[in-house]
This record gives C-alpha cells, sequence and structure tokens, in this order.
C-alpha cells in the first residue's frame, strides 16, 4: 500500500520540480542545484517501487523502509508547496495595481526574510543526507527495477445489481412479505413486531431487506419509514437522530438523547412504520430497549426489520428460535454469477467457460455478494486461459474456511495501481458511512492522488471514471435511502483497511460544528487543499484564508448566518470548486471572483457582472445566475459563454425590481445568449423573467438529459415555451404567470407529449382560464397539483391512466370535474377551498381512492362519499361550514372499510354519533379518530352509556386524540382504546372508561386540562379513578398543566410502563415514591413543577433500569435531597430549580451525580452563582447544559477529558452559547464526529 501512496505523490513532486514557476523562485534563492540532485535520487527509487511493494508483506525490512520513505516524501512536497506558495506572493506583488505595501503585510515573514532563506537551504540539506541514506539501503535491501505496464481502466458496464438481486430468494421475499403485512401478533406486548432476517456476511441480508423496503406493497402499507445503518457502533443517539430526519425530513439538532427521543416519539406517535435496522453487532438488551421506547408509540402493526450476524439479542428478544438466511442454491448461484460475469443468466452462450464457472461457483459457497464481486471481476475477461489462471490462483488458501475472503483478495488485486490507491484511501470511513460521488472525487484530488492524469482529461472527470469502475465491481454500492448516495459493504470496508496504512492528510472538515468563527490556525495550513465548513454557524471567512494558496475545496454550504466573504478571495488561484448552496445571507462576492481560472463549480453567482463567468472555462455542475434584471446589453450574457460550459444545473434569476431600462425584448435577447450546453443540462430555473415569450432553446429537444424544470414568476409571458417533446423530463412546475390564459398545443409540441413526466405543478395562474391536451399525452404522470387557479374552468384532458395523486386548491369546480373523469386510477385526493357552494361531483369513477382530504369546501360534497365509500381508508375533513350531526351521521353509514378519520375546526358539529353500539354498525373499522379545533363539540356519542359495566362495541378503534374542543365536557372511551390524548379542552370535567377497561391502553397525555376534576391517578380500593389495575398495558404516561390532580396512588400493577411524565401539577401532594423500584421497565421519568408534593420524596429509590431523569421544583428544596443512590443505569440527568432552591454554589450538589452521567443540564436555579467545582468525578460526560441562571459567573477552568459540548443559555454573566471542542491527538475516520 505505501508503494501506491508513494507513486502517486512522487508523480505530484516530479510536477511541481518541473513548474516553471518553481524553477524561477528555486533561482533566485540559488538552491536550483539542490532540487536538481533531489530529483535524481528520487528517479533512483521510483525505478525500484514495482519490486519493493512485491516484497513488503514478506520483508518487515522493505515495508519499513517504504514508510520511511513516504514520511519524507511528504517532507519534500511540504517544502516545495513552501516555494510554490511564496512564487504566487510574488506574483501577486508584481501585478499592476496591487499595492505592494498591502501585499507584504499579509505575505508571512517566511516568505522575506534572509533568515528563511537560509533554513530552507539546511532543510534541502536534510532531506539529501536522508534520501541519500534510503538510496544506500535501497540497494542493501537488494530492491530492482522491475518493467512496470501503465495500467487501464477497463470499459464501465451497466449495473445489474437492481435486475439480479431477486434471484434465488423469491420464497425467502414472499415469506418475509408475510410477515410484514400480515395482522399484528396480537400476543406481542407492543405496537411493533420485529422481523429478523439472520445470516452470515456476505449472504445477503441487506439485499434482502432492501427487496422488501422498495417493494410497492410496503411501501403503500406503511405510513412512515426508515432505514439505519446500525454496524458494529451502536449509538442510540446517532440511529435515532437518522429515523428523526428520514420521518420528518428535518435535520434538527437536540440538546440530548432524550428530547431527541421524545421529538421521535411524536412523530411516530399513532403511525403506522417500518424501520430497518440494517447489520446490528450490539448485543446489549439495555441498549435496545432504550432505543425502541419512542417506537411504543406506533401504530399497532409497525414493523421493525433487524438484519444481523448475530443470534444472542434475538434469543432475549424472545427468538427462541433462529431462520438463518440459507446460501444460495447451485442453479440460482450460477444464474447470478453469469449475470455478472456474462450480462445473461445463463452460460448458452460461452458453453466452454460454464465448467470453470461452476468450480467458480462452488468456491463462492453460495455467498451472493462473493458471486457478485467476482462475477464482475471475470466480466472484463471472457478468455477461458484467464479463468482458468485465476481458479489456480494461491488466493484460494487464504481464506481459513471462509469463502468471501480470497474473492475480495482476488477482486483487490485485479485492480490498476491507481483504483487501489483511491479504494484504499475509502479505509477513512467508518463502516455503513454513506459517502457523496462529488465529494470523494475532491478528497481523492486533494490527495493528489488523481494528478497523474490532469493532461488526458480533468481531474475531476477522470476520478468519476475512477468511481464508476469501483462501482461496477461493486466495491461500492447504491445507498438504501439515497441512490445519489453510497457505502462500502462492511467486508470491503475490512478489506480497503487491511490494505490501506496510514495516510497523510491534506483535508480538514469542520462539518456540522456548532462553531461561530474560524480558527485562526486554519490560516496557517499552506498545504491544505480541502476544506469544509458546511453547516457550521460562522459568520465570516477570516482574511487569512485566502492565504491557502493550495486550496483545491471550499465548501460553506448551509452556513445559514455566513454574510462575508474575504476581500482578498481571487488570491486563492488553485480553487476549483466552491459550494456555497443554502447560505442565503450572502448577498455578495468578493470582486475578481472571475479571475479564478482553475475554478469548476459555482453554485452561486451573487452580486457579480455576469461577465465575470467569462474566463471560468472549467465551470461545471450547478450556477445560480440572480441579478439579470441588472443587464443592459446581451453582450454581456454572450460573454458569459454557457454554451461551453458543462453545467448540470443551471437557475436564472431576474429578480423582482423593475429597472427603467428592463424590456421585454432585451430580456428575450438576454436569455436567448444564455443558452446552456444541451449535452449536460439536467436541471433549469428561469425566474421573474419580463420577456413576452421564450426564445427556441427552452423546450428544445436536443436536451436530452434535462429531467427539472421550473418557470417561475415570469409575469409578461403570454404563452409557455414548448416543453413537451424533452425527452427525460420528469417534474415540471409552472408558476406566477398570469397573462397566460390557454395552454394547449404550444406547450405540447408535435408527437407524444411529456413522455416521461411523473410530476406536474401549476400555481398562481390567475389568468389561466382553459387548458386542453392531445391524445396520449402524459403516459406517466403520477402526481398532478394545481393551486391559486381561480379563473381555470375549461379542463379537456385525455385519459391519465397513471395518476394516483391530485391536489386540487382554490380553483373552479370544473376542474374536479374534469379531471375526476379521466383519472380512473386515483388513490389520493385533496380538494382546498373549490367553489364552497359546490352541491355535488361524482367520484363514482375512482374505484382506487382511498385518502380524501377536503378542506374549505361546501358540506354537499360528502354525498360524494356514496360513490366511493366502499375504498375510503382515510378521511380529512378540514373548516367545512354546514357540517351538522345529521349530516355526518348520513356520511358515516357509507364509511365501512374507513380506519382514520380527523375533523378539524367544524364548529357545527357537536356529536359523532348517537350511540357507540349504533356507531360500531357502520364505522366497523375505525381505529383513529382525531378532533381538533371543533368549538361546539360536546360528545363521541349523543347518549352517553352506563359503560360502567358495559365493554365496547367499537372493537377495532385504538387511537383518540381530541385538541381544543373548548366544548366538551365529558369523555367516555371505548374499552378497546390503545392511546388516548386530550390537550387543552377548556370545559372537560371527566374521562371514563368501563369497569375493568382500559385493558389494552398504552398511552395516556392529559395536557392543559384545568378543570378536570379528577383528584386522584392511579389505583385505590373503593375509590374510582382515572387510571384502574386492569389498565396493565400502560406504558406512556403523560401528565402537565392538570391543576385538581392531588394524589398519583399506586403504580406497582403497571409493569410495562416506561416512561412517567408529571408536570405542572401545583395542588398534588401524595406520590408513591416506594413503588418505584417495582418499575422494572420505567426508563424516562419527569417530575417537575410539583410545588405540594410530599416533602419525602425523593428519598434515594428508583427505577432499576432509569436511563433520565428530569427532576426538580418540588416542595423539598434539592439542597435538602440528601445522597440519591442512583442507578448505574442513568446517563441523562436534569436539574430543574423552583422556587424553593436556595442553592449559591454546585459543589453542594456534587454528590447527586452519578459517574455514569453523558448528558447533564443544569436548568432554572435564580440563586446559583458559581459552577467552577463539582462536577469532577463526571469522568464520562460528553455534554454539559447550563442555562436561565442569571447570577452564574463562572465555570471550570479545566473541562472533563470526555467533554464534547458545552452550552450556556439565558446566563448573561457568562457568554452566551460558549462551544468547547475538545483536541485530540488521534487520526479521525471521516464521518466520526456528527457534533460538538
Amino acid at each position: 500500500m505505501a508503494e501506491l501512496i508513494l507513486s502517486a505523490l512522487l508523480t505530484v513532486v516530479f510536477e511541481k520540480l518541473a513548474s516553471g514557476q518553481l524553477k524561477k523562485i528555486a533561482s533566485f534563492k540559488g538552491i536550483d542545484s539542490e532540487l536538481k540532485k533531489l530529483k535524481r535520487s528520487l528517479i533512483q527509487i521510483r525505478a525500484v517501487l514495482n519490486d519493493a511493494s512485491q516484497k513488503e508483506i514478506s520483508d518487515k525490512a522493505v515495508k519499513g523502509w517504504l514508510n520511511a520513505l513516504q514520511h519524507l516524501a511528504y517532507d519534500i512536497d511540504d517544502v516545495l508547496d513552501d516555494l510554490a506558495t511564496e512564487a504566487m506572493h510574488r506574483e501577486l506583488c508584481e501585478e499592476p495595481g496591487t499595492s505592494t505595501s498591502m501585499v507584504r503585510k499579509l505575505v508571512p515573514s517566511c516568505c522575506t526574510s534572509f533568515s528563511q532563506s537560509t533554513r530552507m537551504h539546511a532543510k534541502l540539506d536534510d532531506i539529501a543526507i536522508k534520501l541519500q541514506e534510503l538510496v544506500v539501503e535501497k540497494n542493501n535491501l537488494g530492491l530492482s527495477v522491475i518493467t512496470y505496464e501503465k495500467p487501464k481502466i477497463e470499459r464501465n458496464e451497466a449495473s445489474l445489481v437492481d435486475a439480479s438481486g431477486i434471484i434465488g430468494r423469491e420464497d425467502d421475499k414472499k415469506k418475509f412479505l408475510k410477515k410484514l403485512l400480515g395482522d399484528k401478533d396480537e400476543s406481542s406486548s407492543q405496537n411493533f413486531n420485529i422481523v429478523p432476517i439472520v445470516g452470515m456476511g456476505g449472504v445477503g441480508k441487506t439485499t434482502l431487506a432492501r427487496l422488501l423496503y422498495d417493494e410497492k406493497e410496503v411501501k403503500d402499507r406503511f405510513e412512515l419509514r426508515a432505514w439505519v445503518c446500525v454496524s458494529d457502533e451502536f449509538s442510540i443517539l446517532n440511529i435515532s437522530k437518522v429515523i428523526y430526519q428520514s420521518v420528518t425530513g428535518e435535520n434538527k439538532e437536540f440538546a440530548g438523547l432524550n428530547l431527541l427521543q421524545e421529538a421521535l416519539r411524536e412523530k411516530l406517535q399513532n403511525k403506522l412504520f417500518l424501520i430497518v435496522l440494517d447489520d446490528v453487532w450490539s448485543e446489549s438488551y439495555g441498549d435496545w430497549e432504550k432505543l425502541v421506547g419512542p417506537f411504543l408509540a406506533g401504530s399497532p402493526g409497525s414493523r421493525v426489520i433487524m438484519t444481523t450476524r448475530k443470534e444472542q439479542l434475538l434469543k432475549q428478544l424472545g427468538f427462541s428460535h433462529q431462520d438463518p438466511l440459507q446460501h444460495l442454491a447451485q442453479e440460482d448461484s450460477l444464474s447470478l454469477f453469469a449475470q455478472h460475469a456474462l450480462g445473461v443468466d445463463n452460460f448458452d452462450s460461452h458453453p466452454t467457460l460454464r465448467q470453470h464457472g461452476e468450480r467458480f461457483v462452488k468456491k463462492c459457497g453460495g455467498l451472493p455478494l462473493a458471486l457478485r464481486i467476482l462475477g464482475r471481476l471475470l466480466r472484463t475477461k471472457t478468455d477461458e486461459e484467464e479463468w482458468k489462471y485465476l481458479l489456480d490462483s494461491e488466493i484460494w488458501d487464504l481464506g481459513n474456511g471462509d469463502k468471501i475472503v480470497p474473492v475480495l483478495k482476488l477482486s483487490y488485486n485485479d485492480l490498476s495501481a491507481t483504483l487501489k490507491l483511491l479504494f484504499a484511501y475509502c479505509s477513512l470511513f467508518p463502516k455503513d458511512y454513506v459517502f457523496d460521488k462529488e465529494e470523494l472525487v475532491l478528497l481523492w484530488m486533494a490527495e493528489g492522488f488523481l494528478h497523474h492524469s490532469a493532461a488526458r482529461k480533468s481531474m475531476q472527470q477522470w476520478g468519476q471514471k475512477c468511481f464508476e469502475e469501483l462501482l461496477s465491481r461493486s466495491f461500492f454500492q447504491h445507498a438504501p435511502n439515497d441512490k445519489s448516495l453510497f457505502v462500502m459493504h462492511d467486508l470491503l470496508n475490512d478489506l480497503a483497511t487491511f490494505v490501506a496504512g496510514d495516510f497523510f492528510l491534506r483535508v480538514l472538515s469542520l462539518s456540522n460544528l456548532s462553531i461561530s468563527e474560524v480558527p485562526e490556525v486554519i490560516g496557517s495550513m499552506k498545504h491544505l487543499q480541502y476544506l469544509n465548513l458546511s453547516q457550521t454557524k460562522i459568520t465570516h471567512l477570516p482574511e487569512n484564508v485566502c492565504n491557502l494558496y493550495n486550496l483545491q475545496t471550499l465548501i460553506v454550504s448551509g452556513c445559514y448566518e455566513l454574510v462575508k466573504l474575504p476581500e482578498s478571495f481571487s488570491k486563492l488561484k488553485n480553487l476549483q470548486h466552491f459550494d456555497m448552496r443554502g447560505s442565503f445571507m450572502l448577498k455578495k462576492m468578493p470582486l475578481g471572483i472571475g479571475e479564478l481560472k482553475s475554478l469548476q463549480t459555482l453554485s452561486s453567482h451573487i452580486g457579480l457582472a455576469i461577465t465575470e463567468l467569462t474566463n471560468l472555462q472549467n465551470l461545471h455542475g450547478k450556477v445560480c445566475i440572480p441579478g439579470l434584471g441588472n443587464v443592459q446589453n446581451a453582450m454581456d450574457a454572450r460573454e458569459a459563454n454557457l454554451s461551453q460550459k458543462r453545467l448540470t444545473e443551471i437557475e436564472l434569476n431576474w429578480g423582482s425590481e423593475f429597472n427603467d431600462f428592463r424590456t421585454g425584448a432585451l430580456e428575450k435577447e438576454v436569455l436567448d445568449e444564455l443558452k446552456p450546453h444541451n449535452g449536460t443540462l439536467e436541471k433549469l430555473g428561469i425566474e421573474s423573467y419580463r420577456g413576452i415569450e421564450f426564445p427556441n432553446w427552452v423546450g428544445d429537444p436536443s436536451f436530452h438529459r434535462l429531467t427539472h424544470v421550473s418557470i417561475e414568476g415570469c409575469e409578461e409571458c403570454t404563452s409557455l415555451p414548448r416543453l413537451g417533446q424533452l425527452p427525460s423530463l420528469k417534474e415540471l412546475f409552472i408558476g406566477g404567470m398570469s397573462k397566460v390564459k390557454v395552454v394547449g398545443l404550444e406547450l405540447l409540441g408535435t408527437g407524444l407529449a411529456f413522455p416521461s413526466l411523473e410530476i406536474l405543478r401549476f400555481c398562481r395562474m390567475s389568468g389561466w382560464e382553459e387548458w386542453s391536451t392531445n391524445s396520449g399525452a402524459f403516459p406517466y404522470l403520477q402526481e398532478l397539483l394545481i393551486e391559486y387557479c381561480p379563473n381555470l374552468v375549461q379542463v379537456s384532458l385525455e385519459e391519465l391512466p397513471t395518476l394516483r395523486v391530485l391536489k386540487l386548491r382554490k380553483c373552479g369546480h370544473g376542474v374536479l370535474k374534469n379531471l375526476v373523469d379521466v383519472a380512473s386510477s386515483l388513490t389520493n385526493l385533496e380538494i382546498d377551498d373549490i367553489c364552497p357552494n359546490l352541491t355535488q361531483v361524482s367520484l363514482r369513477g375512482l374505484p382506487s381512492l382511498r385518502f380524501l382530504k377536503l378542506i374549505k369546501c361546501g358540506h354537499g360534497l360528502l354525498k360524494s362519499l356514496v360513490d366511493v365509500a366502499s375504498t375510503i381508508t382515510k378521511l380529512e375533513i378540514i373548516a367545512m361550514s354546514g357540517l351538522t350531526d345529521e349530516l355526518w351521521r348520513g356520511v358515516t353509514e357509507y364509511l365501512g372499510v374507513v380506519e382514520e378519520i380527523s375533523i378539524r375546526s367544524c364548529n357545527e358539529i357537536r356529536y359523532l354519533w348517537e350511540s357507540e353500539a349504533e356507531s360500531s354498525k357502520v364505522l366497523m373499522n375505525l381505529k383513529k379518530l382525531e378532533l381538533r379545533e371543533c368549538e361546539n363539540f360536546v360528545s363521541l356519542g349523543e347518549k352517553e352509556e352506563d359503560n360502567i359495566n358495559s365493554g365496547s362495541s367499537l372493537t377495532s378503534f385504538r387511537r383518540l386524540k381530541v385538541w381544543k374542543c373548548n366544548n366538551l365536557e365529558h369523555c367516555s372511551c371505548p374499552d378497546s382504546m390503545v392511546d388516548l390524548d386530550i390537550e387543552s379542552c377548556d370545559s372537560i370535567t371527566s374521562l371514563s372508561f368501563p369497569t375493568g377497561g382500559g385493558q389494552k391502553l398504552k398511552s395516556l397525555v392529559i395536557f392543559n386540562c384545568k378543570t378536570l376534576l379528577e383528584k386522584e391517578l392511579g389505583e385505590r380500593e373503593k375509590t374510582r379513578v382515572l387510571i384502574n389495575s386492569s389498565m396493565r398495558m400502560l406504558e406512556n404516561v403523560y401528565i402537565s398543566y392538570w391543576p385538581n390532580l392531588k394524589s398519583i396512588s399506586e403504580l406497582s400493577c403497571f409493569i410495562h410502563l416506561n416512561r412517567l411524565y408529571i408536570s405542572k401539577c401545583p395542588s398534588i401532594e401524595s406520590f408513591p415514591y416506594h413503588e418505584l423500584p417495582n418499575l422494572t421497565s420505567l426508563t424516562d421519568l419527569t417530575i417537575i413543577d410539583c410545588t405540594s408534593m410530599d416533602v419525602s420524596f425523593p428519598c434515594g429509590l428508583w427505577p432499576p433500569k432509569l436511563c433520565f431523569l428530569k427532576i426538580g421544583g418540588l416542595k423539598k428544596p434539592i439542597s435538602e435531597w440528601g445522597p440519591q443512590n442512583f442507578p448505574t443505569s442513568l446517563v441523562d440527568l436534569i436539574l430543574h430549580g423552583g422556587p424553593y432552591d436556595d442553592v449559591k454554589k454546585f459543589d453542594q450538589l456534587s454528590y447527586l451525580l452519578p459517574s455514569s452521567l453523558t448528558y447533564l443540564e443544569i436548568n432554572g436555579f435564580e440563586k446559583l452563582e458559581s459552577v467552577s467545582t463539582g462536577l469532577q468525578r463526571l469522568t464520562s460526560l460528553q455534554k454539559f447544559f447550563i442555562s436561565n441562571c442569571p447570577k452564574t459567573i463562572d465555570l471550570p477552568e479545566t473541562l472533563l477529558p470526555l467533554l464534547l459540548v458545552l452550552r450556556i443559555e439565558g446566563c448573561p454573566n457568562l457568554k452566551e452559547r460558549i462551544n468547547y471542542v475538545k483536541p485530540s491527538n488521534k487520526r479521525s475516520k471521516a464521518g466520526g464526529c456528527s457534533e460538538f
């Protein structure tokens, strides 16, 4: 491996030695003879590297020689970079108009002083001595010259992963689909079932899980889906974060694990979800319990797929019998192997290779990963002798019974030297790390691994070619959740680590760190080539960043507070990639960016003249060009020369300001001159263009790769461009074009229109009146949205056979009628504010409709439900006037299959049904009911049954949520209830269950119900209370703002309770703290702001598995608590101050803190002055948060060894949001740290 790094590095060194700039500065400093001597020695050494690479595996002395040479080569490269940096300074000093004195201030003394020249001579002398020693040692080691044939990269073949994934797994797929789609296991005490896929590495567990995850039936069944690559580091925080991001699409930060899991619980609440935990290694049952806490809030029938090689955890979870995924059968193995080796699933076209193929298959032992990788290796070798040669390789003897190790080594050995180096670099990624193709290529570039190819094509293009080759050979594979990202199989990650060795990185990534300033030291890292500051809170880039003359890549995307770039930005002459997407506060870029002739990607072009693009000949990727309304001459746009730049994405924005010189004719000329390269463009956006029509290139079919088009705010246009003939267009958005009246043939063009379009959106087309198409248009359209088009009344469309989703908002009622007639495959229909007086529209032609959402529609529209009632499973009604009890009951007669009903802001409805018994005859499948902001809603049933001794008729009813229904006085809950959530109902006085009922209740939430009369929570003999001993399945209890609650009695019967939250209950006096040790499932406990609670609490009795505790604001001052004997499982602790707490120094509380804590928060201690002592024992603490302590004036002088985050808020005597990042002397793997 050292030979590979050296080979690439020496290539870079020789290129630098040949540089004219370097020769000039070397002559000036009188060191040219030393450099020539250095070059001669390096040539001697490079000649024997091939021999050394073959001997280093078995000869430790050769390996040590290569390692020493590698260190010295980096020293040489650093010296040459120093010389190049000085040469660039001198060049800047000589540029016209440059102030020498100003530049000199920026030039470090090392580039101007005689003493530094002397030190340069000394450095070179030292290097020459060490190099000569290595030359002598080379001879002693007997290293000789071996002729080296320059490697080539083979033609990249089409990927067959998707086509072959199902080979041999049809029966397995059916079996697991049945487990996923079957009914909930009623014997399970949880809302979700675990579906384990067990088997050895490489047997295809992840592939099978992927097939199940992408199955259409599965997608349709589960509301929320998430995929997490777990690997050998079972981080509950990281796994929970990925799940949260998957189900919400939000990249949100949380102060601790508990807050994250609480947010996740809310998102999963009452949702049918599927979560895949891929590659689980942990065998800790405690970790598992903590992870799945939020899953318990999901809807029954939810599933968790777990792929694992380990069986111990499954045994603890009750899976006494494992059914491991079996190896593929011989014939299936042969078929899969042929798919990858020959491109077909048999050997009919290559009969002489079949016997050899059978031998290869036998060696692979039925492992799909081995078959796939070996097949990809042989795909470029169709000669029989080559197959024989590989079959006889000694590598097959290295596996020690492991069938896959020899295959991986064989495939690695077949790579060219360049590909070996690039693959080995990926050892820096942790297992299951998801990486971006473009980012990895930039990293390869920054390390200098691609320099040797620059003469043939750009380094980035060469890197992309290499990436595709590694992908085609299965060294990389597409990420599960995003096909645009990539991962390595963990076995290949192990291989990369094995062959890698040590790297000397020239890459710095501070992405996602909570820093607000760029560290000053970065400006002195003159060898840095890649700097990533994305998703940080920096406000500006300091001027000294411009001293990084070797910088190739600068990333500041997602820096929402970044407002300024350095004025000397144009000094970054080697910058090739500048990404500032999502840094919206940046209003302009510094002058001179057009001088950066090496620039290849520029994500935005803020505040610059368009002529600045002229010299950027290498520009490609994405470019955003705002402010085009300021262009006064179309020739300036021509100078940008976009047609010669290989851009993939371009946004053209004229701006909303109207200048005197802005005319439609001028803007059409400008847009015409901005025609992009038609062979590369994939996304096009045009905004605020004021031409009357579009130039011909917009919609030209020659743009064969264009997939996304957005045209918005072009108010003067009277017609749309001819977009219908774009062959690859998948998504089209047209909005804010008020002068367009007719959409018809001018959009479609001649021939089949929109042959690939899947998503079409029209918005804010106030003048649009008519829409027509010809036969066959939109053959693959799946989603159509039309909103704020009030004058659109005439719609004449042909059949839309594939349309699944239709969303209409503020349109004429004729739009709905006509579209319903041609969209017989609709599954989702949303109607928002369309003609409130509309009485009825027939939905009879929608036999597949499953989801119907009606917003601000006339109540007469409900009659249409009769047509589709037999298929609708989810119904939402929002702000519908005239929805009376009588009308609603008439509707419910037809809702026999509906499972979810949501009614919101319907103020005339008072009761949902006459009686529960009557409702059970029509709402037979109702599972979830949600009522929000229905001001006059009184009760579920008009006739309240005496349910004290009666069971429930609604046997499928599981979830009820009532929110802000201020006329609700009583809620009689069906016996089948699993989730009950009552919030902010100002008039409610009582909740009730049948006697002995509530046996299935798992979650109870009561929030801000100030008139609720029940005064006791729990079970007491001969006393009727809200919670009784029959509710043994309770897992989650959340009580807040219940002023009448005085007592919590017996809780020990609730053996499944894992979360108990009590806050803002000022009257509560009694709490059964002595029963806490019996709550063996409780992991999450919050008791705060209960100022009347018994002064005996807390007294050192706690649940044995408690992980999270938030406590304080009690009658008993925290200074009087005494030792609490917290369990060792406690890792998150929040101490909450109250009116009786008078602590001034934190060391008064140190005895409370167990050493197991990883997260500590101190909040609301108004008299606390010092935190300088008291934390010393917390040697595992990683995050410390102090807030709302107005008198606190100091912190510890020395922070704890593992502390990653120190956050301070609401403490005016301390600096707000102080962040401390612990320095490390160890090399971290890329992606290893996500938050500081």
